[in-house]
């Protein structure tokens, strides 16, 4: 039986209010388009999933390409099918890939020509039903998206399929830092809660544009602002990937509102030589997501006269979760803030128990804006859903007598030292601050004394050869507890990351312990 309607045809309702405003702005190749125009767009290409592919509601789709026009219309496509999105990662080799498209059980995968050789590779490994290219199309038997686009017959009598609020509207594959990635299962319930609650809590108009250069593969370059802006009726600017110069002016040019981005790219941004000169008038504030901000960085954009928050979110949970005011940004620096409304949050020790204000525990999320499990894994959906809804997050996190947030780091980094519990994001925090550290992670690793002790990875600013080990030790001192200071360094050029800029740690320690042996 049909359950309530809450159907995400996000793209549809608001061509359905506000056809003529500006929906899109693609910066390569140039294109413009208003709510009307997208729409109708993204009504050809379900046409072409349904009608010409014979997919049907529930079947998998599969998107291996480059942000582009194409990628918008697929992704909403399954607002109006029923049919469910897997945005695949870029980066990922075919070998990579196989799991995700073997787990998700694709129908058809849309590719570009960018990702050729992956696809190359891929296709030899498993079967898909029908590979689509946007592109030149890799083998004669491919059909090409805009062949199939151009076929269809006119039919203005085309309806959308009705969806249930826990349809799968997307599988998001999490970026699997150890093990298989698993994944995430998206219903359009949680489309529209994420959104509704990014609006409210960030304070988005339909006068906000914001560049999305994050890659689409990302829940936090879908989620993050687009669906958002998309349904209160703003404006998306979409570059195909990322490229400073290109995104200072495109903020400048197409006068950004609001902008969403990782450390790295903060960093990247602030070391353009043109960032000196670009007119931010028409920004009301940067926000961070992804992994934990320096604060050297929010100094930095702060004294270029822009507020600077920092959110937190997950895949699982919804990439936006808590929300300050500008006002806080500053007073607050270092917080995510506080939940969004209709957002339940616990902070919990190992016996389930919740902590007091100022003490570490792990997050705990309920409200309609978390996800449904992980598909085809039940035994892991238990693990993180408990029977009263409760999302275990494996974040670790304090609350104030505000009742403001900070993250201390994951669960699984927590290093027990004699017995006590250090939280490397502590650490870290406090050696960016240093003059000449421009990155640092900290990792635990066995030590016969102790059970676990810390190690330090830093980067140091522009190659530079200070400081150094014992100039660390001196900084720290006075900052932090003996205990929680790192029992050994070591200086690398960069940190391993993930696509959107968390610290792979387990490579880290994985190095330091064959260095050892």
């Amino acid at each position: 039986m049909m359950g309530p309607t809450l159907q995400a045809d996000i793209v549809g309702e608001r061509a359905r209010l506000t056809p003529q405003r500006p929906a899109l702005v693609v910066v390569e190749p140039e294109l413009r388009l208003d709510y009307r125009e997208l729409d109708e767009r993204v009504v050809r290409c379900a046409r072409v999933l349904t009608e010409t592919l014979g997919m049907r509601h529930g079947d998998r789709v599969g998107i291996l390409s480059h942000n582009r026009v194409e990628y918008l219309e697929a992704f909403f496509a399954a607002g109006k099918t029923g049919i469910t999105v897997v945005p695949l990662g870029t980066r990922l080799t075919a070998a990579e890939l196989e799991h995700i498209v073997r787990d998700s059980g694709l129908r058809i995968l849309l590719y570009d020509e960018a990702n050729a050789e992956t696809v190359r590779g891929l296709r030899f490994m498993v079967a898909v039903e029908t590979w689509v290219a946007f592109d030149t199309p890799l083998d004669s038997s491919d059909p090409s998206y805009a062949d199939l686009v151009a076929s269809l017959a006119s039919d203005s009598a085309w309806q959308a399929t009705p969806c249930d609020g826990e349809d799968l509207f997307a599988l998001l594959y999490t970026s699997g830092t150890t093990g298989h990635p698993k994944g995430v299962m998206i219903p359009h319930r949680m489309v529209i809660a994420n959104a509704f609650n990014t609006i409210t809590g960030w304070q988005l108009t339909s006068e906000d544009i914001s560049p999305v250069f994050t890659p689409l593969y990302h829940t936090g370059g879908l989620m993050a602002f687009m669906v958002p802006l998309f349904v209160i009726g703003g404006t998306v600017v979409l570059h195909r990937g990322f490229e400073p110069v290109e995104v200072l002016n495109t903020i400048e040019s197409e006068g950004c509102t609001v902008v969403l981005g990782v450390p790295a790219i903060w960093k990247m941004l602030l070391e353009a030589s043109e960032f000196e000169t670009v007119d931010l008038d028409r920004v009301r504030w940067f926000i961070s997501g992804g992994a934990p901000l320096p604060h050297y960085l929010i100094e930095a954009y702060q004294k270029k006269g822009v507020p600077f928050k920092q959110g937190f979110g997950m895949t699982e949970v919804g990439v936006n979760c808590f929300a300050m005011s500008v006002e806080d940004s500053y007073r607050k620096a270092g917080s995510v803030g506080q939940p969004m409304m209709f957002t339940q949050v616990r902070l919990i020790d190992e016996e389930g128990a919740d902590v007091p204000e100022g003490e570490v525990g792990e997050l705990l999320f309920r409200g309609p804006h978390v996800c449904r499990g992980y598909w085809n894994q039940p035994a892991a959906t238990a693990t993180a859903l408990d029977a009263d809804g409760w999302f275990h997050s494996g974040d670790q996190a304090r609350r104030d007598n505000e009742g403001f947030y900070t993250i201390a780091g994951r669960q699984k980094d927590m290093i027990i030292s004699g017995g006590v519990n250090v939280y490397p994001a502590e650490i870290e925090g406090v050696l960016v601050q240093h003059p000449g550290v421009e990155d640092a992670a900290v990792v635990g690793v066995p030590d016969e004394r102790w059970g676990e002790v810390g190690v330090a990875y830093i980067v140091r600013r522009s190659n530079a050869e200070s400081p150094r080990e014992e100039e660390l030790r001196e900084f720290l001192a006075p900052r932090l507890a003996r205990f929680k200071t790192p029992k050994a360094f070591r200086f690398i050029d960069h940190l391993p990351r993930t696509d959107y800029g968390k610290v792979i740690k387990g490579r880290l320690r994985d190095e330091f312990l064959g260095e050892k042996a």
